[in-house]
């Protein structure tokens, strides 16, 4: 059915043999995936809720696959302009042809260029946000999507993302603001790489699959170019211990009691 849809919306929609339309539940919006492969996780819902884009915010996203954090942040009524940049030429098209679907070209901006050449389509400083869900580079980092295997999707390159804390610094305003979600076991080693990048950290808040168990992932907030002082949110339990989601679970996602 979503398919049939598609095609009334966006004639000229090509899907491949191995891709889906799945619908985000979020302002009618719908994203192309891969019925076996790489697929956006709760990270990516949880960091769109976290990051502050304002309505007439500039924002860019490094590392998009399939373009789902501009997605979900423009289906939220957030950021005026995303330009969303993505190394693979597979996952960019898709994200081009998501956004396309949802009729979004005015407000994303797809760039199929590795996140260290960000500058060559984004004039430095002019950015106010940049939002990041990066290459773990732990296999299994994150227990919300264990299922991720593409291992550049997953795993950072030589220099890890010192050179996308650089980038992310040469690219915003005074005062912009970078988010990212981590593992939690490496929350002090981001830290200490934003804050090195002068992208200092404002805000963090840890997620913990149950109560009873450790955190396995943050969300954090930095600065550029602001003074320290680290403030913590409270934490974010995703279940309840018969599995069902908690209550905050159900605030992001947006489904009603």
């Amino acid at each position: 059915m979503l398919d049939e849809q598609a095609a009334l919306l966006c004639p000229e929609l090509i899907i491949e043999e191995n891709e889906r339309i799945d619908d985000l539940q979020l302002a009618g919006l719908r994203i192309l995936q891969k019925r076996n492969g790489f697929r956006f996780g709760m990270d990516a819902v949880l960091l769109a809720d976290f990051a502050r884009v304002e309505e007439r915010d500039r924002a860019a996203d490094f590392g998009t696959g399939t373009g789902i954090l501009p997605l979900l942040l423009a289906g939220r009524g957030r950021g005026a302009h995303f330009d969303a940049v993505e190394i693979q030429a597979e996952m960019a098209d898709m994200a081009k042809r998501s956004v396309s679907l949802n009729g979004l070209t005015e407000r994303i901006t797809v760039h199929h260029i590795p996140v260290e050449k960000a500058d060559t389509v984004i004039t430095p400083g002019t950015l106010d946000v940049i939002v990041c869900n990066p290459p773990y580079g732990i296999p299994g980092a994150t227990l919300l999507n264990p299922e991720i295997t593409r291992s550049t999707a997953r795993h950072q390159g030589e220099e890890g993302l010192t050179a996308w804390y650089r980038m992310a610094y040469k690219l915003l305003r005074g005062k912009g603001r970078f988010y990212m979600i981590y593992p939690a076991p490496r929350m002090l080693e981001a830290m200490q790489a934003l804050s090195k990048a002068r992208l200092e950290p404002k805000r963090f808040r840890l997620i913990y699959p149950y109560a009873d168990k450790p955190a396995n992932l943050v969300l954090i907030e930095a600065m550029k170019d602001a003074k320290p002082m680290l403030h913590p949110e409270s934490p974010l339990i995703v279940y309840q211990q018969d599995g069902t989601m908690t209550s905050e679970l159900r605030r992001i996602y947006h489904i009603k009691d």
